[in-house]
């Protein structure tokens, strides 16, 4: 297979080497040229090529890396504006998105000679904000654009003018309820004196919302009114009579209620029962056949109470002390005229 083969597996592996990355001392960024190892790099340099280039240098250096520091700059910042806006980034992360492209402008063709410089001066030039962390150098990209300048504006001035519109509405409320006050005049109290005609005469004063009228009032006009008069006040009376006793049945309902309601606490803690019962110097039953036939149905005295459950119990017979638990246990009614324990219920541990 020739040299030439454009489909030669060697052909191939070319191609796809010069589509990535390769190393920055192997790269001429005059020629912009990147080569693959040292040896193509130094017949890159021997070449007659790259000798033009460099006599085109060195006739005014500055100027090329002027040129690529400018370049490097706007792409570096196009780059941070366009993928992270104003958020506060690692500057090495920037960096190393921008190195990813393959056509970028190296950083050793410029006049800073390391990343952090360049942070330095993008702050110095007012650019960007940086800070110093023990994580490293964050940048943050100062957006100075006109359309987003005019745009921040035009915001600015929506609110304001929102405000202003808020303003006006409550000030023609506040005048239109002014003028609504002035058209009317407000009417004031007329105090007068309280008068007696007859000094015998009892005053009364009926409070009920049933009761319209006081029975002062009535008792002045049943002298006009006659008979009627007087059964008007009786009848009041009786209103007044009806209320008070229908309130004081409305009372007992609601104090039976509750009596009803505490009556129901004092069963529930009167019947209330708890899932333990041993305590000591009681005289119990072993139920349990587990220990054979010398201690069942047999009788002993708890000696001493572990967690509530377990109890260490001695035979009344023979002796022996046995840890047993409170299931293998049953309570002994005492002979008639001996003392008592109450062990569970409203009232435990009371002794009769």
């Amino acid at each position: 297979m020739g040299k030439s083969d454009f489909l030669s597996p060697k052909a191939i592996a070319n191609r796809i080497k010069s589509k990535g990355l390769q190393k920055l001392r192997w790269y001429c960024q005059m020629c912009q040229k990147q080569c693959r190892d040292e040896n193509g790099f130094k017949c890159h340099c021997m070449s007659e090529s790259h000798q033009r280039q460099l006599l085109l240098a060195s006739e005014n250096p500055q100027q090329f890396m002027d040129y690529f520091s400018e370049e490097f700059r706007n792409d570096f910042l196009e780059l941070l504006r366009r993928r992270f806006g104003t958020k506060r980034v690692h500057n090495n992360i920037v960096y190393n998105e921008y190195i990813s492209h393959r056509e970028h402008i190296h950083m050793n063709a410029t006049q800073w000679e390391t990343l952090t410089d360049f942070t330095k001066w993008l702050g110095r030039e007012g650019l960007c904000k940086v800070d110093e962390t023990p994580k490293g150098w964050y940048i943050q990209y100062i957006d100075r654009d006109p359309e987003t300048i005019r745009r921040q504006q035009e915001q600015e001035r929506k609110k304001k003018q929102d405000l202003d519109d808020e303003e006006k509405t409550a000030k023609f409320i506040e005048q239109q309820v002014r003028r609504g006050l002035e058209g009317k005049e407000l009417e004031k109290p007329v105090y007068t004196e309280l008068n007696r005609e007859n000094e015998e005469e009892k005053v009364a004063f009926n409070l009920n919302k049933g009761a319209s009228t006081s029975i002062a009032a009535s008792s002045k006009t049943s002298s006009g009114l006659g008979p009627n008069a007087l059964k008007m006040v009786e009848g009041a009376v009786k209103r007044k009579e009806s209320a008070h006793s229908s309130g004081q049945s409305k009372e007992k309902k609601k104090k039976s209620a509750l009596d009803e309601i505490m009556e129901l606490e004092e069963e529930k803690k009167r019947t209330a029962r708890r899932d333990y019962w041993l305590q000591p110097e009681i005289v119990v039953k072993i139920v349990t056949k587990k220990l054979g036939e010398k201690y069942h149905r047999k009788k002993a005295i708890v000696k001493e109470v572990i967690d509530k459950y377990t109890a260490v119990v001695k035979m009344i017979d023979s002796g022996d002390k046995l840890k047993l638990d409170q299931t293998h246990l049953e309570t002994v009614i005492p002979a008639p005229g001996k003392k008592v324990m109450v062990l569970n219920g409203g009232k435990p541990w009371l002794r009769a």
